[in-house]
C-alpha cells in the first residue's frame, strides 16, 4: 500500500518498548524481592527509587520515557500514512527517530550517561519536529 512504509519503524519502536517492559520486570521483580518490598508498598511515591538500585530503576524510567515523546511520533506516523505521505523521506526520518530512541534507551538502561542521553533525545526531537512540520505542510499547505 502506498505511504504505509512509515508504519514499520513505528511498529519496531512498539516492539522495542515491550522489550524494555520485559527487561524492566525481569530486573525489578527480583530487586523488589531482595529489598523485601511488597507489591502494595510500591504505591508510595518514590519508594522504589529510594529502595531499589539505580540501575534497576533506569529501566523503569526508560519505559516511562517511551510513552512520552513517542506518543507524538505514533500520531504523526499514522497521520502521514493516512494522507499517503508515509514513504520516501518521511519513512527514512521515522527510521532515524526509531533508531535514536532505541539508542537513547540503551544508554539509559545501561550506563545512563545524561549528556549522551540528552544529545540522543535532542536529535530525536529534531527529527520528530521535522515529521510534524512535514505533516502540517501537507494538511495545511
Amino acid at each position: 500500500m502506498i505511504g504505509m512504509d512509515i508504519l514499520q519503524p513505528a511498529v519496531a519502536l512498539m516492539i522495542w518498548t515491550m522489550i524494555i517492559w520485559l527487561w524492566m520486570y525481569a530486573s525489578r521483580i527480583p530487586a523488589m524481592q531482595k529489598a523485601q518490598i511488597a507489591p502494595d508498598d510500591a504505591r508510595a511515591t518514590g519508594l522504589l527509587d529510594q529502595k531499589l538500585p539505580q540501575a534497576v530503576q533506569w529501566k523503569a524510567h526508560n519505559y516511562n520515557h517511551l510513552h512520552e515523546a513517542p506518543t507524538l511520533f505514533y500520531a504523526v506516523v499514522i497521520v502521514l500514512a493516512i494522507i499517503g505521505h508515509g514513504d520516501g523521506m518521511n519513512a527514512f526520518l521515522a527510521w532515524i527517530y526509531t533508531g535514536l530512541r532505541i539508542a537513547h534507551s540503551i544508554v539509559q538502561v545501561t550506563a545512563n550517561k545524561v549528556m549522551v542521553r540528552f544529545v540522543l533525545f535532542a536529535l530525536s526531537s529534531v527529527v520528530l519536529i521535522a515529521l510534524i512540520v512535514k505533516a502540517a505542510l501537507v494538511l495545511f499547505g
